[in-house]
């Protein structure tokens, strides 16, 4: 009776670790990526006008290109957040992560512009953006490298799944907040609208933040602590031993492309080709509010099915509806404009992003999880955060949408390639995770 009794309550106890980390999880990906959203909307519609006033024609560029220089960090963020958390501990780097990159969201709402003290306007941008890029290079890999090992294995995916629903909801929240901002009139628009999205991260980052402080590390990086067996320099053994699995993972994560080229360049080539900001920023807000709800079922059919069959078909997918919501956006076909958008990114974008939070850590062994699952993600992304540069650059100044959807059917391509001989996972035990693919 004593050991039912006992069981019941590990189980219990088990079951809110797990739940914690999700819940965590969801919160620290909807900080993450409402900054992404609301500095890329602010980059594509009114950081070329504030903070590179005296640039002319490359204004909008330039302001692009900083959206994308945080990805340039993200992988020495990779590298730093790794080795805290495969080394000292998940919770540690989670909780540092999360207080840095509010900070720095916050702290972009109080810069002064161009108008006020020059160049130093974009400089201190620039600084603020790079520190942006620095936490969010350890934010996401940590969190669902931990909710990996807190799941049951019949349910990893499903668990994980709420970071990837996190994700999509601060992307639509971001959205959300920028339509009433993108409504002003002019004057109070650039004087102090622009300011309140990154203000308001601050109650994000407060809840995020008490959250990860109540967080328990995973038992198996409890084991590996009381057994001596963490890694002294975790980088040394994923270059020496996981370098195959970390290239796989960097192409895979190219995938990554298609949603910074539908968050970023899609709102500014749809601004500037007759559909106004506002649709196209409820567009972007309706398709991650329905992929916020469909992680989920991505993540109980990959759980049911298998990592790489759905990988697949949500990358393929993926790419075709990106293209017919350009073709219904030069037809000015509103509609067609919203349908695309959501199947494009709701529906089957939203599989691979989800499958590959879980796909991607489960290739890793423990003890360099953490960092093999942050590196090869943030490289991969490091591609995606300068696409929308890229292809606003190759595209006339965005009168063009090809070097767009180029750019996102090769992502596609290569990265459905590379899951085809990627292994599989979703029923490998927990702790074999990663020891099959050493080397590899």
């Amino acid at each position: 009776m004593t050991t039912t009794i006992d069981a019941s309550a590990t189980a219990a106890a088990s079951r809110q670790k797990v739940r914690r980390a999700a819940i965590s999880g969801f919160f620290g990906s909807a900080l993450e990526y409402y900054d992404f959203l609301i500095y890329g909307s602010a980059s594509a519609l009114i950081f070329g006008r504030l903070f590179f006033s005296d640039s002319g024609a490359t204004a909008t560029l330039l302001s692009i290109a900083t959206f994308g220089v945080a990805y340039v960090v993200r992988p020495f963020g990779a590298v730093l957040w790794g080795h805290i958390g495969d080394r000292f501990g998940r919770r540690l780097a989670l909780v540092l992560t999360i207080a840095l990159m509010g900070v720095a969201t916050f702290a972009i709402g109080l810069l002064p512009t161009f108008e006020t003290i020059g160049w130093a306007a974009p400089t201190l941008l620039v600084l603020l953006r790079l520190l942006q890029g620095l936490s969010a290079g350890g934010e996401s890999p940590g969190s669902t490298s931990l909710t990996v090992e807190h799941a049951p294995d019949a349910h990893r995916a499903w668990y994980t799944s709420f970071t990837m629903s996190g994700m999509q909801f601060g992307i639509a929240l971001g959205s959300l907040v920028f339509i009433p901002i993108a409504l002003l009139p002019e004057e109070a628009l650039y004087s102090w609208g622009w300011r309140l999205p990154f203000l308001a991260s601050g109650v994000l980052t407060i809840i995020a933040y008490l959250l990860r402080r109540k967080l328990d590390e995973p038992e198996t990086f409890t084991a590996m602590r009381e057994e001596g067996t963490r890694a002294k320099l975790p980088i040394a053994v994923l270059l020496k031993d996981h370098w195959r699995t970390t290239v796989r993972v960097l192409f895979l994560s190219t995938i990554n492309i298609v949603g910074t080229i539908f968050n970023v360049f899609a709102l500014a080539y749809g601004a500037q080709n007759g559909v106004p900001s506002a649709v196209m920023l409820a567009v972007v807000s309706l398709g991650n509010l329905v992929a916020m709800v469909m992680s989920p079922v991505a993540g109980r059919l990959s759980d049911r099915f298998g990592r790489r069959p759905l990988f697949i078909i949500g990358s393929l997918g993926a790419s075709v509806f990106i293209a017919l919501l350009f073709v219904a956006i030069d037809a000015g076909d509103i509609p067609l404009v919203y349908l695309y958008g959501i199947l494009g990114i709701g529906v089957f974008y939203c599989i691979p992003i989800t499958v590959g939070a879980t796909w991607y850590p489960e290739q890793f062994p423990a003890a360099c999880r953490y960092t093999g699952m942050a590196v090869g993600l943030m490289l991969g992304i490091l591609l995606a955060g300068f696409a929308p540069a890229v292809a606003q650059g190759m595209g006339a100044g965005g009168t063009n949408w090809l070097p767009a959807i180029v750019l996102c059917g090769g992502a596609s391509l290569v990265s459905s390639a590379v899951a085809l001989f990627a292994p599989e996972t979703f029923r490998v035990p927990k702790p074999l995770l990663g020891l099959r693919t050493a080397g590899r």
